[in-house]
Parts: C-alpha cells; structure tokens; sequence
C-alpha cells in the first residue's frame, strides 16, 4: 500500500503519511522501555511525508505515532493495522505475512448460492471475540448458511459499537481481537465452505478519534455534506489520494483477510459528481485485482435503488429495503416513518419486489416529500436483490429494538419467511432470528462527555415523531446507547436453544434452508430477469419465475388475514405446501388467509 507502516525485505520498516496542510511531521516510536524516539520524516512531492527505519529502531510490534507541526498534536496513523490503546493511541507495526494462511484450494462460491448470515462481532457470543466467533460456524453450516457477515471491524472509539463510527478503516477494533485473530476466524469459515463479508463504511468517518482534519482537510469536501456532517471529498481538489485511500482499504481487506467480499453501507450518502464515480472505480478494481483469480462480491446499500450499479460483473447486489418494509407493513400493520411509503399496497409492493427487485423504480416517495426514488430495475436477475425480514438496521433503528418474532404473530411470520427464504433472491438473516432470539438489538456506543450527551439525547429525539413517543416522557424511556447495560442486553443467549419455542424455530429455519438448497438452488445458475407477477383480491399475489436451466418456479400466497378468491394458474412439483390441502383449494380458486405455496413446472422437452 502507499499508505501506513509497510515491511521491507530487509526487516525495516517505510513509514507514509499524506499530510498537505502541515510542514513538518516527526514518527514517534515507543521502544520497550517506554521512551520516545522522534525521527523526521521526509517530505515528498503531494503532501507526502516517509521514512525507513532500520531493524532495530522499529519491528513488528513497535508502537508508533506521527506528532504534526510544532503544537506537539500526536496522531494514530490512519491507515494503522492495529490500534490495541483504542483510536486516540498510538498505533502498531503489523507483519502482514505473518499469519499462516492454509486456505490456498479456496476459490470462494458463486453468488447464487449466497445464503448470508449477519452479524456483530460483539454480541454474537458473550465473550464478543473474533477467536469466539469460531465456536459457532459449524452450526451456521447446519443451519444452511453459505456467507457470513460482519458488521463493521474497523476501529471506533471505546469497546462497544454497531461499528458505524469507525475512524482507523485498517485496523480491526482491538476490543474484538487482533488482526491474526481475525484472519483465524476468516481461514476456518472458509475451512468449512462458508464466505465471510465485510460491512465497510466509505460515507464517513466517525464524531470521535479523526485527526485527519488537522494534517488532511482535503479528505473532506466542503460542497457535499451527509447526515453524519461533512462529505468524503470524492471529486474536488485532492480527491485522487482520497479515491486511492478507500479503493486500497477495499483491497487491502479482500487480500490480506482473503475475505470474499465488502458490503458498501449507505452508498446514497456517497456524493461523488465525476464519472467513473468512486463505487464505479473501486469495483473495477476489485474486478482487476482479487477478481482474477476468486469469486469475489460487492454488494451495496443504497436508498437510492440505483439499478444502473447492479448490471452483471461489476457490483453482485443491493440490500433490499423495499422488500422488507413491505412485509413488515403486512407483518405488524406499522405506518408510522418510512413505512408510510408502503402501507397502501403492501402486497403489491412485496409482489413487485419478487418479481422485479425494486418496489419504487422512479415512483414519487411521499416519505422522501414526494421526490422521485429508483430506477427501473425489473430486467436485473434476482440474484440482484439481498431480500430480508431483519437487520441490524431494522431492529436496532426501533426504540426498544425489538426483533420481528416480538411483533408478529406466528403463523403469518411462519408464511412470510417461506415466502422470503424460497424465492430466487439470495436471502439475508440477522444473527438470532433463527431461532427467534428474545433479545434485543438496541442502539449502543461507548462515547464520552458531551458527545455521549449529545447522542444520547439525538438518539431520543429521532422518535419524536411517532405516535408512541409524542410525549417527552416516552421518549426519556428509550435506552441509553452509552449505558453498558444496554450493550450487554443485546448478547445472544444461546442458551434458549434447549427451550422448545426456540428449538422449533431453528427447525423450521433448518428446513426451508434444505428446501431451498434441494430445489431452488441448483436451478439458479443462468437466470435473467423479466419475470411476472400479478394480484389476487387483497392480500393474494402470484408470482413466476423463469430459472437458469428453463423451468418455471411458481409462488401462489395470501399475506392477508381473510380469503381471496381468483383464477389461479399452478402446475407442477408442488416442493412446500403451508397447509397440505392448498392445492384442492387453489383449483377451487380460493386462497385461505395466511398461505404460501412452491411449484417447480420442469422445462417442456
């Protein structure tokens, strides 16, 4: 990389930092007995500052800062491959060719087969570790799952966060691990067939433990601005080292942790005005590099619904909001936020989702005040839509972060995840649902002083505008994101596994996962998009798909509450049936309330 500490072949050590608004920059290391040795770096053209150490001033494991200027401001370097004294600290050589990797026959999956499982790092298991993580892949692999997800790694300040508020983008956080720790655990996933994503943030940096303001102002843009405050400078002056900055931490995560793919969070709040904009460019090179010679996925978020990204052979995916506020408006009757952009046709919004990806594809969004939202997005395969029914977002984003098995009843969660876990779509599952976790997903962080206030009381104030918490009393109940308990809370107890609510949904997962690996799955490879759907009555949709080897898969569901009669056209291997008697039931052209049924019609000769 051109950017942090790089070993040289002799031993030594090339430190680099880009610092244009500063004259001068001195590495500070810390030898073993704690004293300081200050060394100038040399500046280069662009900004650029370097020095080479010997073997013995500096090895693996050496504690380094750079001090700016003469007002005697130490900084972490941002492009440090550990931080083990947390964000505001010095960071630390790392020997990237340590580790011993043993996973050279892998290639990684191709993306129809992505059955993905999200999770934090910190709340997966009660120890919250990268070594932890591991106990638990072999029942991902029983569960049916094929990628696992983290969430954000990169360092953030204290020792408890969605990950979100990362400011060190190549240090993974040292209250998970270290890096060779994090390497373990992406080395056994793979040992077992499973994929490991990355949840990176390329939108901006954290409120806490950024310094580039003082040596790099040229990282920002003073033209665009996001909700979180000022904008990566994508495509103003200075812009081509940003570029390079983020283009190389996507590489450097899909090379040095062999990880089989980034998921790009909240790209719609990536402002980048020059053609190829930045997601354009980083994914080429994501092609160029690593995609020569492996599978290798990005996959976005994007408000936005921007289609144009998802064209085959750049980008694999998009999370797919749509599709979940829609069942989650047939699933809870909520109305409230940006539900309201769904609340008057939610199954035809579900049934365009299915069918075609996008429910808003250039439709007004009242929510959004009515400006136009997405692109048309139905000749796209479904393998460009991650669909699911919860994520970090969509539970911790509620006031009490409640999970969807705590708001729904069970036979309709029961149809709706038969409807979600069966369709061609890769689909996503947040780490518990499984089995129906009783705890909470909640909002938390570990900031201090005024900042934590200021969170803390923003966190309360986002409700305000919804029914439930009109009254400030209300709103003062919601947990505070800074209270270690409200952390705590949200550790998965895995221990609920033996209690019989828990276990039978683990099974029902289990077997629409084998459902789906038996019948579905096989098929996927070589699909297009253009499929159908069409309406029956109020709640009632059926939707058809053509798959990769010719055949037809078939949905008929009523996501409604009463019967829908209509003319119902099915054949075929009928593969789930949510009640055995549906069949005579559709011949009759009837749907009872709250039913899902599966038909392959094989390929006519």
């Amino acid at each position: 990389m051109p950017f942090g500490a790089c070993m040289l072949p002799d031993g030594g050590i090339r430190f680099r930092l880009w610092a244009p608004a500063v004259k001068q920059v001195e590495l500070i290391l810390e030898n073993d007995t704690g004293k300081e040795i200050i060394l100038p770096m040399h500046p280069l053209a662009d900004g650029w500052f370097q020095i080479e150490t010997s073997p013995i001033q500096a090895a693996p494991g050496t504690l380094y800062h750079y001090r700016l200027d003469d007002d005697g401001l130490n900084v972490p370097d941002p492009a440090s491959r550990a931080n083990p004294q947390d964000v505001h600290g010095p960071s630390q050589v790392v020997d990237a060719t340590a580790f011993i990797w043993q996973d050279d026959s892998w290639q990684g999956r191709p993306w129809h087969e992505a059955v993905i499982y999200e999770l934090h790092l910190g709340t997966f298991k009660m120890e919250g570790t990268f070594r932890a993580a591991i106990q638990r892949l072999d029942y991902l692999v029983e569960l049916g799952i094929t990628a696992i997800e983290l969430m954000p790694v990169a360092d953030f300040p204290g020792t408890r966060n969605w990950g979100y508020d990362g400011v060190l983008l190549f240090a993974p956080d040292h209250s998970y691990g270290t890096p060779d720790e994090l390497k373990a655990l992406v080395q056994a996933a793979h040992a077992r067939g499973l994929m490991v994503l990355l949840d990176v943030v390329y939108n901006h940096f954290g409120p806490d433990g950024n310094y580039l303001h003082a040596y790099a102002p040229q990282f920002f843009s003073e033209r665009h601005h996001t909700p979180w405050g000022a904008a990566i400078n994508f495509d103003g002056d200075g812009s081509r080292t940003v570029r390079d900055f983020f283009i190389h931490n996507a590489l450097y995560w899909l090379e040095e942790y062999h990880f089989d793919g980034l998921r790009l969070d909240a790209v719609h709040a990536i402002i980048d005005d020059s053609r190829p904009d930045i997601v354009e460019e980083l994914a080429a090179a994501v092609q160029a590099g690593p995609g020569q010679t492996r599978k290798v996925h990005l996959i976005l978020e994007n408000d936005a619904n921007t289609a144009r990204y998802l064209k085959p052979g750049t980008i694999a995916a998009q999370w797919n909001d749509d599709i979940h506020h829609a069942l989650h408006c047939l699933l809870t009757g909520e109305r409230d936020g940006y539900y309201a952009d769904y609340a008057d046709r939610p199954t035809r919004h579900l049934a365009r989702c299915l069918a075609e990806g996008f429910a808003f594809q250039g439709e007004p969004s009242p929510f959004r005040e009515g400006r136009l939202r997405g692109e048309p997005s139905g000749d796209l395969p479904p393998g460009a839509f991650i669909n699911f029914i919860q994520t970090h977002d969509q539970i911790g984003n509620r006031a009490y972060g409640e999970r969807i098995a705590m708001l729904a009843q069970q036979k309709p969660l029961r149809v709706s995840l038969a409807v979600l876990l069966l369709a061609p779509s890769p689909p996503l599952l947040f780490m518990g649902e499984e089995f129906a976790a009783a705890t909470p997903f909640q909002f938390f962080c570990d900031f201090q002083g005024e900042l934590a206030d200021a969170v803390t009381e923003g966190r309360r104030r986002e409700f305000a505008g919804f029914r439930k918490f009109a009254d400030p009393a209300a709103r003062a109940g919601i947990p505070d994101p800074n209270d270690p308990a409200t952390f705590v809370r949200c550790k998965l107890n895995w221990d609920c596994l033996d209690e019989p609510q828990h276990k039978a949904w683990l099974k029902y997962y289990r077997s629409l996962l084998t459902l789906r690996r038996t019948h579905v799955v096989p098929r996927l490879s070589g699909m297009d998009g253009h499929a159908e759907f069409e309406l029956v009555g109020a709640s009632g949709l059926v939707v058809r798909w053509r798959l990769g080897d010719g055949a037809r898969l078939i949905l008929l569901a009523n996501q409604g509450d009463g019967p829908v009669e209509g003319v119902l056209d099915f054949s075929g291997l009928a593969f789930y049936l949510s009640q055995p008697d549906l069949p005579e039931f559709f011949a009759e052209g009837r749907m009872p309330p709250w039913c899902a049924a599966w038909f392959i019609e094989e390929a006519q000769p």
